[in-house]
């Protein structure tokens, strides 16, 4: 069954996204360039009060110019969260670079500031030291990003922010994606804006945007012909994706207070269920609930995969939390430093449909079918 009645986070174009990309057909302004992408990062960076900013055709395609800024080469150690999408890790291979994978502390569910402590100064002990941390804030949930950033600047390692899933979320105020050196943005068709495909790269430095901007235009130098001294790559967003940019960041306070209305919900619904427990703020900690996530405990006769599979046969997509790094044939090959959290999470750690076009209703419906699979 692959149609779903309800959608774990679809696409919501509300807004003036059509209005703005009939603007860019009326100019003709279709080709990579164009008015529309400027004000899109203008937008941006109001919201994140940063005013560097470079959009981007995917959060991956921000990381991996993080890397390549950073001047991450072959047999350079990268630190990298292993509970996390696969697109976090790929681009530190991109740069024929060594992944070291952190476990996840179970407060926040990411990268645990003592196994990175740990792994940093095991990798001084033989005498390769770091060249980058890239840290998650997995499901729009802050990391320990203070306590991360203050080992960051103790070892002089940069830090790169995954924002993917966090846009809107803050720590004591400060937006994610801007506390650390680089900060990056995925604008794909689940995130809670979309631009179709795309993503945002941020940073304290003007240089490093700067550079960013020429990377990501094929390194194409200040010339009237096309001459280039170094390697490029096609990481641009296009005007017409940015047109549809700009209509979904002008409703991005209205669609993070309605997925935390529907983490909410949930917890109304389900919270006397002893079987499920909930990823919960710490003080400080605020969260744009991206997507609601439960962990299931197995007792009973109640389990995660009973649950998928009653609201799968009522046509509603649900999904495990992402499968740890260490545990996928392509990296598990690579150092990991564990304390057994991110594979408790994986084995228990549920997402449910969090969509901005969900109704209460609908939420009702899913808690029921939830409850009924014990």
């Amino acid at each position: 069954m692959s149609d779903f009645n309800i959608w774990l986070s679809p696409p919501d174009l509300s807004g003036n996204e059509r209005k703005y990309v009939s603007d860019v057909f009326d100019s003709n302004w279709i080709a990579p360039i164009g008015p529309h992408i400027d004000k899109f990062e203008s937008k941006l960076g109001l919201f994140l009060k940063s005013k560097n900013v470079v959009a981007l055709s995917s959060g991956t395609a921000a990381i991996h110019l993080s890397l390549q800024i950073l001047q991450v080469k072959k047999g350079d150690l990268v630190i990298c969260q292993s509970l996390t999408f696969v697109g976090s890790a790929n681009p530190i291979l991109y740069c024929n670079a060594e992944p070291i994978f952190i476990d996840s502390e179970s407060e926040t569910w990411n990268m645990c500031p003592i196994l990175l402590e740990k792994a940093i100064n095991d990798s001084l002990k033989i005498n390769k030291k770091p060249k980058a941390i890239i840290l998650v804030h997995l499901y729009g949930m802050p990391a320990k990003i203070n306590e991360i950033k203050e080992i960051s600047k103790k070892y002089k390692i940069p830090l790169i922010e995954d924002a993917a899933e966090a846009l809107g979320s803050n720590y004591d105020g400060i937006p994610l994606g801007t506390i650390g050196d680089f900060g990056i943005l995925s604008f794909n068709g689940n995130k809670i804006i979309t631009t179709s495909g795309g993503g945002a790269l941020i940073s304290s430095s003007f240089e490093h945007i700067k550079k960013a901007k020429f990377l990501s235009s094929q390194a194409k130098e200040n010339t009237i012909y096309y001459q280039h001294k170094e390697i490029g790559y096609n990481y641009r967003i296009s005007n017409v994706l940015a047109a549809i940019g700009l209509g979904q960041i002008e409703q991005i306070d209205k669609k993070i207070k309605i997925r935390r209305k529907n983490f909410s919900l949930y917890k109304k619904y389900l919270n006397d269920i002893e079987e499920i427990s909930f990823l919960e703020e710490p003080l400080n900690f605020y969260s744009n609930r991206w997507i609601t996530t439960i962990l299931v405990s197995s007792q009973n006769g109640f389990s995660k995969e009973k649950i998928i599979r009653n609201l799968r046969e009522n046509k509603i997509e649900s999904r495990p939390i992402w499968k740890p790094m260490h545990l996928q044939p392509l990296y598990n090959k690579y150092k990991f430093y564990s304390n057994n959290t991110s594979e408790k999470l994986f084995d228990l750690g549920l997402c449910l449909p969090s969509g901005t076009t969900l109704t209460e209703k609908q939420i009702c419906k899913i808690s029921k079918i939830i409850i009924s699979s014990k």
